[in-house]
């Protein structure tokens, strides 16, 4: 870390630099820190952080204790002027005993759309947090500094920052160096501005398409949620286990702590009816690997309550598992507004002030975005309902993760490096982030499609679609400097090899495609049908139909109010789509649907009758690139789902991992989905070898390696996901059909063959017994080996106790 001489140097550059830029110019000026206490050991950095904190903890008021782990964001307009720039004066006036934590610095008046309320620009949000951040070092009786976090779900989601495909995108690259090496430049974008804790990896593992928030997780199968979980985590804060924050790095929240992607009825907040069993064998497992693996700092407690005990009320939750059983040392911090909601919502207390008190007690550290839930713990204290242990060592945890990020000794951001923010390396990265996260669902031989290259007869292909010349980037985005849309990225890559003629086909929701609008209204029928005749006119010239269908921001979305709605009862597609789908396909043309969504959509016309189906999720800015390229053969789309595609809603839920006595049958219906967890093909074939184990036999406690051989046996190069499954052949508790225990993405040449060794660890073969005990039982374990989870072959291994 930089001294804090070098730190008032950068601050003073920060401010010259910045002057003719903001609204209200700050002339250049020596403007070091001069902080109070300077001679008080919490400013020692050669003292252990331990040592740091107590000295610091033993100067505290009782005040300045509870105004630590409180949280301003809607209350913005009360520490900032007319001008929305930070207001020393209205700070100390409102804030007497300085602030802990200010929520998103990138906008300004916290919870409104950027599309009606601006955020700030990269200027500005650094000339802020150097104003409160300053005013806080200086000013405030201890000069305890702020810890300022962002949304980074799937980049920095701020104004001119890198927009990445949305986490169930990256989840389908099945490439966990990539999740890293793209967490590592969020981590860089955000840090550059002074922010030093961003709330992300979401690890909950969704077994509910009908959740909106589903676009938000790594899909259904605890072990690649937390192989993606951890690569997030280690890509953000760097590799390793030390929690003191590296250069160009932030700490991160791991959310939400659990059961949250399985609510009764699919929707958002449900209670979890969900047996400790489940939590243990599918929910737990993504978090338990992201604390004993990561250094991760904060872990935020989910809306839901398990068994009738809303997590932030849970103490087995956060303090028996979390701290106990996974020696996590880090904060425990609310999810936004939940500690109120046990008053409001689950109705456990009678008042805010009761559930902050509770929430204190269960092993909640810090309240977020605002105070409404702690603001009132002095009195508690005062009132004897809350021990003043309780209060340290909430406080305690908080201050660990400000002196861990070096706040203490340079806290400043760094202007010349933020303004690279979503430059060449961004967009080069985004790119290659939406290509390998599209996943081919079926190709009849249409795809990939030529072009002319010379003379006269170049072909006309109808790009088609509400989804076509738009580029969605699904919920928690970002503002990235530019975005390509699929019908910019066709016309750019084909340039004058065809014709390329558009048609919007049908309106899904009326105006701006806005994820903070509350009201969502669908598109009216007659005028689609009408849009429809228009389409079906216009395709009638083209050789080729690309029809860009399936949902928008408004349509599947974190329903966070009940006046602010996003889960669903049906999975179809919404409007008039099928329509469209059903009119351009009576031409009798080729039609190759592209999907833009963030859940898997129940489509059986479209999938049975398509020519071709690519996924391609929120895929980001560059969106549009990367399906052009892949449309056309440039790059061979090489993801595969995270998540089962069910038939239609009656399936659910359906995953992949169930139980032997489950999916017997139906009347009327099958119990296959339409595409399976692991599914995707690729512009070539693959073929595999026989599977071998290291050992076929082992001990307790031991893992084993599959290596098998795979070729590619077609023309082009590609990508193959090898998948390792496991299952338990006889247990003394049920156990899945399988579980996924493995998996390599690698990338092959026309003829080239690869040997691909997969390590399983000892925690596969791992269960959990009748008395609820974590324990290996002697037996036969079927591995099973392939390129989905339906097109397996198998090896055994035999454990020996």
């Amino acid at each position: 870390m930089r001294n804090i001489k070098r730190s008032a140097l950068t601050l003073g550059l920060c401010l010259a630099a910045l002057a003719p830029m903001t609204h209200a110019p700050v002339a250049a000026q020596d403007v070091t820190v001069e902080r109070p206490m300077a001679d008080a050991p919490y400013w020692d950095a050669s003292l252990t952080v331990e040592q740091r904190v107590e000295d610091l903890l033993a100067r505290m008021t009782l005040d300045e204790k509870v105004a630590q782990i409180i949280t301003i964001w809607n209350s913005k307009n009360e520490i900032q002027g007319d001008d929305d720039r930070f207001d020393p004066a209205k700070a100390a006036a409102r804030f007497p005993h300085g602030i802990g934590q200010i929520a998103r610095p990138s906008d300004r008046l916290g919870p409104s759309s950027p599309r009606e309320v601006p955020r700030r620009s990269i200027e500005d949000s650094i000339q802020y947090v150097i104003d409160a951040q300053r005013w806080a070092m200086e000013d405030t009786r201890l000069g305890i500094p702020i810890l300022f976090h962002e949304e980074s779900l799937h980049g920095f989601a701020a104004k001119d920052a890198t927009s990445f495909p949305q986490s169930i995108g990256l989840a389908s690259t099945w490439d966990p160096d990539l999740i890293r090496e793209i967490n590592d430049l969020i981590a860089g974008e955000v840090r550059a501005r002074g922010v030093h804790l961003v709330l992300s990896p979401v690890v909950d593992v969704a077994r509910d398409p009908r959740w909106g928030r589903i676009e938000e997780t790594f899909g259904e199968d605890p072990y690649l949620v937390g192989e993606m979980g951890v690569a997030s985590v280690e890509g953000l804060t760097g590799v390793g286990t030390d929690r003191r924050l590296r250069e160009g790095q932030v700490m991160a929240t791991l959310k939400h702590m659990t059961g949250h992607g399985q609510p009764e009825s699919g929707t958002n907040v449900g209670p979890a009816q969900i047996s400790e069993r489940t939590l243990r064998e599918m929910f737990f497992p993504p978090f338990e690997q992201v604390v004993t693996r990561t250094a991760i700092d904060a872990v935020m407690a989910s809306y839901n309550e398990i068994d009738g005990i809303p997590s932030h009320s849970n103490s087995w939750l956060l303090n028996d598992v979390l701290r106990e059983e996974w020696d996590f040392r880090g904060a425990v911090v609310s999810d936004y507004y939940a500690i109120e909601d046990m008053a409001r919502l689950h109705q456990i207390v009678p008042d805010y002030t009761a559930a902050g008190e509770l929430a204190l007690k269960s092993g909640v550290d810090v309240d977020l975005p605002e105070g409404d839930g702690f603001e009132n713990l002095a009195e508690s204290v005062r009132a004897g309902r809350v021990s003043m242990e309780a209060i340290d060592q909430a406080t305690r945890r908080f201050l660990t993760m400000k002196f861990n990020a070096g706040l203490f000794d340079d806290p400043w951001p760094d202007l010349d490096l933020a303004r690279t923010s979503n430059g060449a390396e961004g967009v080069a990265l985004a790119l290659k982030a939406a290509e390998k996260s599209l996943v081919l669902l079926k190709n009849n031989g249409v795809l990939p499609l030529s072009l002319q290259e010379g003379g006269r007869d170049k072909p006309t292909i109808a790009v088609i679609g509400p989804n076509a010349d738009v580029a969605r980037l699904g919920g928690y985005y970002g503002e990235p400097r530019a975005s390509v849309t699929p019908l910019q990225g066709i016309r750019s890559l084909v340039a004058d090899r065809a014709n390329i003629v558009h048609s919007l086909g049908v309106e899904i929701t009326k105006g701006d495609d806005d994820w903070w609008d509350d009201e969502v209204e669908l598109g009216d029928p007659a005028e689609n049908r009408r849009r429809i005749a228009e389409a079906v006119e216009l395709a009638k010239t083209a050789g080729t139909i690309l029809l860009f269908i399936g949902d928008t921001e408004k349509t599947s979305r974190e329903g966070w109010a009940p006046e602010h709605l996003g889960d669903r009862t049906s999975l179809d597609l919404v409007g008039e789509q099928n329509e469209l789908f059903a009119a351009l396909k009576a031409l009798g043309k080729p039609v190759v649907t592209v999907l833009v969504n963030g859940r898997p959509p129940s489509y059986p016309a479209v999938a049975e009758q398509s020519d071709a189906i690519l996924e391609t999720w929120y895929a980001g800015e560059q969106q549009g690139t990367a399906i052009a390229k892949a449309l056309f053969g440039e790059v061979n789309p090489g993801g595969k789902m995270p998540v089962t595609t069910a038939r239609n809603v009656g399936q659910l839920p359906n995953f992949y991992n169930y139980k032997p006595s489950a999916r017997r049958g139906y009347l009327f219906d099958e119990v296959t989905p339409l595409y399976p967890f692991g599914f995707g093909l690729s512009y070539t074939t693959f073929a595999f070898g026989e599977p071998t184990v290291s050992a076929e036999t082992i001990g307790a406690g031991q893992g084993v390696t599959v290596r098998i051989s795979v070729t590619n046996t077609g023309d082009m190069a590609g990508d193959e996901v090898v998948q390792v499954y496991l299952r338990d052949v006889i247990s003394s508790v049920t156990r899945p059909v399988k579980e996924l225990a493995g998996f390599q993405r690698v990338t092959l040449q026309p003829g080239e063959t690869k040997t691909v060794d997969i390590a399983i660890e000892a925690r596969s073969f791992m269960m959990w017994n009748r008395d609820m005990e974590r324990v290996v039982e002697p037996g036969e374990f079927m591995l099973m080996i392939g390129p989905s989870s339906e097109e397996l072959q198998s090896v055994t291994v035999t454990v020996q106790l």
